[in-house]
Parts: C-alpha cells; structure tokens; sequence
C-alpha cells in the first residue's frame, strides 16, 4: 500500500511538472522523490510519469490517479481537521447572510449563544431576503428557506420538516373573524411577500395528502419578510410564514393559528455553501447548533398544539 508520504510528492511532482522542484519544495534530495515516485509505481503497475533529461509529464494512468488521489489526501485533511474540533477553539472570520425575519428575531440571539460558546470566533453577518452570491460576495453561508435555487451550491439541511402557519393577530380577528379553511381567504385582507417582480400571492396547503392552492389578494405587499410579520401583528391582515418565523409570537399570544387542520407548504430550513470542500468543522459545528435549536422552537409549537395538522 502506498505511504500517505508517497502520494504527497507524486501530487506536488504533477503539480509542479518536476521532481527536483518537489524535492526542493520538501526539502528532500531529487533521489528520494524519485524513489517514492518508483514505489508508487512498482505498486501500482503502471508509470505514472513519462521523464526525460528536461522534461516530465503525467501518463494517461497517472492524470486518472492523480483525480484519485488528490480526493484522498483531501479527504485525510477533512478528516484531520474534523478530529482536532474537540480539543481546540473554533476561531477565525465566519461571514453568514441571514434572511430579514429570522436572522433579525430568532437567529441573532443564537449566534450570541454560539459567540459565547466560541469567543475566538468573529462574524460578519448580511441580513436580507435577497440570496447573496456566494462566489462574488464576502459570504460564506446563506441560511435560506426553500428548495436549492443553484444546483452548484451544496445544502446543509437545518430545519427540513418547517411548514409555513396561516396566522393573524387577535385584534384582527376580533374585527373580521376566523376563516374556516383557506377557501375563506378570498374574503380577508392576506399580506403577501415579493421576491423581484414575482408575488406569492397563490398559497398552497396539503389537507390530507393532497396539494390545493388558494389566489389570495391584499392591501399590503413587500419584499421584507420581517415587515409581513410586523404587519400582521399591527393587526393588518392575514399573513402565511414559516412556524419558525413566527413561534415565539405564537407561543405568547401575539399571532394565532388559524385553520389548524390544513398542513401548510414545506419551507425547509438550509444553510447553503459553494461546494463540500467549504464544510469545515466550524460548519458543522454551526450547522449542529442551529438544528438543536430549530427542533426545540418546532417541538414546542407541536407540544402547544399550535403547528397545523401535518399530513401531506
């Protein structure tokens, strides 16, 4: 089998089209690079190399191993790294874009509980309903609601079984009482969100098994997740959020759920990244964190009889 140290110099040999370079760069004679390269390919039966006086240049077999093999050293790296998380500090610069409504009244008061927990770490945070480019930005984790819009990006599931709660304030429902099932929404005021020019005014609920969407029309639209909350506990209309969105205003009072026996729409909760090489220990660290406490806010919901009926 070859020794991990074999497969490094054959990589940075490739990577630097010469032995003598590698030699250099791992302070070794050219003679000892080259007999790693010969016991690697003593092992594996075929060159890897084609060399001469002046120049070296992979082999078909060796290009294809050389795929191979950086994704193994990579993943011994993933793995070194991923087993040093217990026994030293999480640190370093964690830049995360937020949305509006639940970065700014459920997320914040987490991230300082996981400051907390890991002072050496410093956080930049974007909070807005617009999805940050990840490639051009400063960003290194969107936490975002929905199916993945890139399929180049890589979703880390957080919240996956969060349903969107038809909710409205006591005082609105004092004046213009409860609808009985969504049907009845044509007749009240529903505050809808935008993202761009597209309005998501057609609300979509799965009464047993089966999806039904209801056109919704209101007074109030706007691309801020937060205001849509805000307004409906001004008391200004009926509004369709993510339970996560909403939990502490339905746990209190503030909002009530309404039409409890329609399952609302699936909006899991995910943070998204530019690629796996980006789930480092501090992400998964986070992404643990932010899961326990998804699961705590959805469980007392459940407890309190609050959350829909689920059965889609």
């Amino acid at each position: 089998m070859q020794t991990l140290r074999d497969l490094e110099i054959f990589q940075l040999a490739a990577d630097l089209g010469s032995l003598s370079s590698a030699a250099r760069r791992l302070d070794m004679t050219p003679a000892a690079v080259s007999m790693a390269i010969k016991r690697l390919e003593a092992e594996l039966g075929v060159a890897v190399f084609l060399r001469s006086t002046r120049s070296l240049r992979l082999t078909t077999e060796g290009r294809v191993y050389l795929d191979h093999c950086r994704q193994a050293l990579q993943l011994l790296a993933d793995g070194r790294e991923a087993a040093l998380t217990g026994v030293r500090a999480l640190r370093g610069l964690l830049q995360l874009s937020l949305p509006s409504d639940l970065g700014r009244n459920v997320v914040l008061p987490w991230l300082d509980q996981f400051q907390g927990q890991h002072p050496e770490l410093q956080l930049r945070l974007l909070v807005t309903d617009r999805l940050a480019d990840i490639y051009r930005q400063p960003v290194d984790l969107a936490l975002r609601y929905g199916t993945l819009p890139d399929s180049s990006l890589v979703a880390l599931p957080v919240a996956s079984d969060n349903r969107r709660v038809l909710c409205a304030a006591p005082t609105y429902i004092a004046r213009h009482g409860q609808p009985a099932t969504p049907a009845a929404l044509a007749a009240h005021n529903c505050l809808t969100y935008q993202h761009g020019d597209v309005v998501y005014d057609r609300w979509r609920f799965f009464p047993q098994s089966r999806e039904v969407s209801f056109q919704v029309t209101g007074n109030r639209s706007t691309d801020d997740g937060d205001a849509v909350r805000r307004w409906a506990l001004d008391g200004q209309g009926i509004a369709y959020k993510s339970a996560l969105d909403v939990a502490e205003d339905l746990l209190a009072g503030r909002l009530v759920a309404l039409c409890p026996d329609w399952a609302g729409e699936p909006v899991p909760l995910n943070l998204l990244c530019a690629g796996r090489r980006q789930v480092s220990p501090l992400v998964q660290t986070l992404r643990q964190f932010l899961t326990e406490r998804c699961a705590d806010v959805l469980s007392r919901l459940s407890t309190a009889g609050l959350l829909p009926a689920r059965r889609g």
